[in-house]
């Protein structure tokens, strides 16, 4: 007889649905207790069986806690209370974000292996990876709204917040340091009022709303301007010259349409290049050099991927130095023009000096000079050459190469061939006088010397005019030099400073006159002058007048 009745679906022992699903028994026991895969029944002796849906709703939650859904979650999935694609995409976002937080502390730990940070950094540094997108944004955003409180400075406010840092999901090592470095910049008071007194520069005078039209004009005036000193420092121009007054001028002229709508007070808008112009240009340079600042956006750049332009102190100082130095168009040139044609300071008639500056007189002290400074630069070995020196940026092979140099350009002058090209002297690296020192620095500055004081022996050379200033003064000039690195040689190299007290004390008067009216900053010529001690020689009178540390 036939027989339509459908067999009984297989049932499985707790022993064989492990064996058929690849999990213990004792992980099958636990889920099936918490419900995820509950048996059919029991046999006749008590003991579990399972049903086919069993196998299929264990390899789902196996495959799912491979996922990271906890068991609450799984079984809501399997018994319908959750659909699977909801559950699955919330678990997808939740896992990215466990992922973005791995990334991050993978970062951080090679940033503190390498940084070597200590056990504080590395404290700081894991809060990094504790806090969320959002949170780090409101650090940034408390700082500058902090920072800009009670100041009416919307446009100011706007392109700061617009530039708030978003570290990325997978931050490199420099992101990761950029961002320890700004949380603790943040929290620095200085940098804090320097970002509050330029927010109250902008809201007495830049439009009151952010607007990327002003903010690539700027770029592009900034672009210009470094570009322009950044050539004039390389060319070894000094910017308390009169030289730089050209660069001035170019600076300014492409300046001055840039403040179109800007709100100065009455009468004082930038119309062209002038004293007030300069002055306001100034006064908006002052403002903006604040390294704290500068610094800040730099890590802002760093942490959002952008370009980081380099720091712009340096040629910064440079075109506040001459802006300083040349107020209004042409000034210090005139200025020099009229007392390079005048007799040394305190003379009266020139007739009347019989000081060692006279013209009759002071090609031979000039000679007494270099030969005390001769000896000075004998007494160096190669193995000082790589020494400090008083001159920051230069050590002693630099300076000796500044001597030969001194000597080359002020001989080439007197005999109407001033050098030219690769010759104008010592670059920033201080290493460009190489070819000038050559394999024997002593007989470079000796030669050197000999050509110089041949050209200034040259017959009717003090009265001849070189421009407005007559030749003594030229000679007056190279005698300067010489007295001042001439200490700076000595007080490198450890011999006395002393070479010629007298003659450093007769040319003080002329050092104060010449340079006395010139910036003291950073990026003159000369630091502030500083206070000798009162048993000091006429050298150290002359170097500490002229910034060096006695």
């Amino acid at each position: 007889m036939r027989n339509d009745t459908p067999p009984e679906p297989p049932e499985f022992t707790i022993g064989e649905l492990a064996a058929r699903t690849g999990l213990s028994v004792k992980l099958v026991r636990h889920w099936s207790d918490l419900g995820i895969a509950p048996p059919a029944g029991r046999s006749a002796s008590g003991y579990r069986r399972y049903g086919p849906e069993a196998v299929a709703r264990l390899d789902l939650a196996r495959t799912l806690r491979d996922l990271g859904l906890g068991l609450a979650e799984i079984r809501g999935v399997l018994d319908r209370e959750h659909g699977l694609a909801e559950t699955a995409a919330v678990h997808a976002d939740a896992l990215e974000a466990q992922i973005r937080t791995l990334r991050l502390q993978l970062a951080v730990l090679r940033s503190a292996g390498r940084r070597g940070s200590t056990a504080e950094e590395l404290r700081v540094l894991t809060e990094l990876t504790r806090m969320s997108a959002a949170e780090r944004e409101e650090t940034v955003r408390t700082f500058v709204t902090g920072a800009l409180d009670g100041i009416d400075a919307p446009g100011y406010r706007e392109a700061l917040l617009a530039a708030t840092p978003d570290l990325p999901a997978d931050p490199t090592a420099e992101q990761v340091d950029a961002w320890f470095e700004l949380s603790a910049l943040v929290r620095d008071p200085a940098v804090s009022a320097g970002l509050r007194a330029m927010a109250a520069y902008a809201a007495e005078h830049s439009p009151s709303v952010h607007e990327e039209g002003h903010v690539r004009a700027a770029e592009r005036m900034t672009d210009f301007w470094v570009r322009r000193v950044s050539a004039a420092m390389a060319e070894g121009l000094a910017p308390d010259s009169p030289s730089a007054d050209d660069v001035v001028g170019a600076v300014v002229a492409e300046w001055i349409p840039t403040q179109e709508g800007t709100a100065w007070p009455a009468g004082t808008a930038p119309r062209t290049d002038g004293a007030g112009a300069r002055g306001l240009l100034l006064a908006q340079l002052e403002m903006a050099a604040d390294p704290g600042v500068e610094r800040y956006w730099q890590l802002v750049c760093v942490i959002n991927g952008l370009p980081v332009r380099p720091g712009l102190a340096a040629r910064g100082e440079w075109l506040m130095t001459a802006l300083r130095a040349n107020p209004a168009p042409g000034a210090l040139a005139a200025r020099q023009e009229a007392l390079y044609a005048s007799a040394p300071a305190g003379s009266g008639d020139v007739r009347e000096v019989s000081a060692p500056l006279r013209p009759d007189r002071i090609v031979e002290t000039c000679a007494l000079v270099l030969g005390e400074v001769g000896k000075l630069v004998a007494g160096v070995g190669p193995d000082r050459f790589r020494d400090p020196t008083p001159c920051a940026d230069w050590d002693v092979h630099a300076l000796l190469g500044h001597l030969v140099w001194e000597n080359v350009m002020w001989a080439g002058l007197a005999a109407g061939a001033p050098p030219t090209g690769a010759d104008n002297g010592p670059g920033a690296d201080g290493n460009s006088d190489a070819d000038l020192l050559g394999s024997d620095h002593v007989a470079a500055f000796r030669d050197a010397a000999a050509a110089t004081l041949a050209a200034f022996r040259r017959p009717g050379l003090p009265e001849e005019r070189f421009g407005p200033a007559p030749g003594w003064r030229m000679v007056e000039q190279l005698l300067i030099e010489m007295l001042v690195h001439g200490w700076d040689l000595a007080r490198a190299t450890g011999r006395p400073t002393g070479f010629a007290p007298d003659i450093a004390d007769a040319v003080l008067p002329s050092v104060r006159e010449i340079y006395g009216s010139l910036p003291r900053t950073a990026g003159g010529s000369f630091a502030p002058e500083r206070q000798a001690p009162h048993d000091a020689n006429g050298n150290d009178r002359l170097a500490a007048y002229l910034g060096r540390e006695v």
